[in-house]
């Protein structure tokens, strides 16, 4: 996704994690630890079931000189139904002003948890929304961020802090991911159709 700011403000912004944690969706920062270490929860919904988990994620590779990080995460589902590891690499590349962020994870699932969400390729739409919704919602602060600097730069009245953006709705999560698996669904059919 893209960030309408230059590489090295984008880089301040998200190795930030209390700045940007609100705008994950689902995701609550509970404790910092350390500079490279924080523990929280994220609460999520694959197939009909919810599922809060609590972990720890940490930064294990920081390179401010190529723009790129490495962080390894891992939690438990709090009602015991398993857990999740995910090793995450996201690099920044500059476009034009601009800042286009790419975001690999190599995620995996454990426990009863793991059959929720194989069906259908639920996991990969379901990170394809949340990524959505979490780069809409990063683009939202950058705005309001930018409108308060320029309006104390120019001395008139700084408005109010518009509230966060709040995490997006289990039932309006699940509605966009069975949309899009119903979508790639029936184009199959239709591609099968007149291909014979």
């Amino acid at each position: 996704f893209n960030v309408g700011i230059p590489i090295s403000d984008a880089w301040h912004l998200l190795t930030d994690i209390e700045s940007i944690v609100p705008c994950m969706p689902g995701a609550e920062l509970t404790e910092i630890v350390d500079e490279t270490t924080f523990h929280g929860n994220v609460s999520v919904r694959l197939g009909p079931v919810s599922l809060k988990f609590s972990g720890t994620a940490r930064f294990e590779e920081i390179d401010e000189q190529n723009y790129c990080a490495k962080v390894h995460a891992k939690g438990s589902d709090e009602k015991g139904r398993g857990g999740a590891t995910a090793d995450i690499i996201f690099q920044l590349e500059s476009r034009e002003q601009k800042t286009f962020v790419v975001i690999e994870t190599d995620l995996a699932l454990s426990g009863s948890v793991a059959q929720y969400g194989r069906g259908a390729g639920m996991i990969n739409e379901l990170a394809s929304q949340l990524v959505g919704q979490f780069s809409t919602s990063l683009h939202n602060k950058i705005t309001e961020e930018n409108a308060m600097a320029s309006n104390k730069s120019d001395g008139s009245e700084v408005p109010k802090k518009l509230d966060s953006i709040k995490p997006i709705s289990g039932v309006s999560l699940m509605l966009k991911v069975g949309i899009a698996i119903l979508t790639r669904f029936f184009r199959k059919i239709f591609k099968r159709q007149h291909s014979m």
